[in-house]
């Protein structure tokens, strides 16, 4: 009768475990424009004009996209100007591509993220423009992130590991218990 609830326990536990496991992969499926689909061309210095690009099928076809820019000065998209974050809504086009003109100022500095959210498909495109200094002679120091970087994986790997200890060693407590109960 022992071995039969060691069993039964032992399946809960295996069903905990693997929720946990595949919980925060399905967190991060959906929603995110791969970065390989977005481009920056043009000018990063001050007063220079960069494209952002999202490739086809980064949106759905001819959704609005809200598209904003967060730095540190003022700056232009399409006509709309305003301090620290401008925000404007663009149509994707008929493949689900979207282009955006960023205009920088006179003294712009620092780094500004251009984020483009489709308001049907809710999918998220983000592209960083590292503004060059004026004397420098690097035109285009874009990147492109992936996904935003919040923090190590170790530690919330460890979470987990820890989560799992804890409920095994609860487990066990409780088998054995009962166990004595019995006897």
């Amino acid at each position: 009768m022992g071995f039969l609830m060691f069993k039964k326990a032992l399946a809960a536990l295996s069903i905990a475990v693997a929720a946990l496991a595949v919980a925060p992969a399905a967190a991060n499926a959906s929603g995110y424009v791969p970065g390989g689909s977005t481009t920056v061309s043009g000018s990063t210095a001050p007063g220079g004009t960069s494209t952002v690009g999202f490739a086809a099928g980064s949106f759905v076809a001819d959704e609005s996209i809200s598209v904003s820019v967060i730095g540190v000065t003022y700056v232009t998209v399409a006509t709309v100007k305003a301090a620290v974050l401008t925000t404007v809504t663009k149509q994707a086009s008929s493949a689900g591509a979207l282009m955006v003109d960023v205009v920088l100022p006179a003294n712009a500095s620092g780094t500004y993220t251009v984020t483009a959210t489709g308001m049907a498909s809710g999918n998220v495109g983000t592209a960083s423009l590292t503004v060059a200094p004026a004397s420098s002679t690097s035109a285009n120091t874009a990147s492109v992130p992936v996904l935003a970087n919040t923090g190590s994986s170790l530690p919330f790997l460890m979470i987990w590991i820890g989560a799992g200890a804890l409920v095994l060693g609860v487990a066990i407590v409780l088998f054995v218990r009962r166990g004595r109960r019995t006897a």
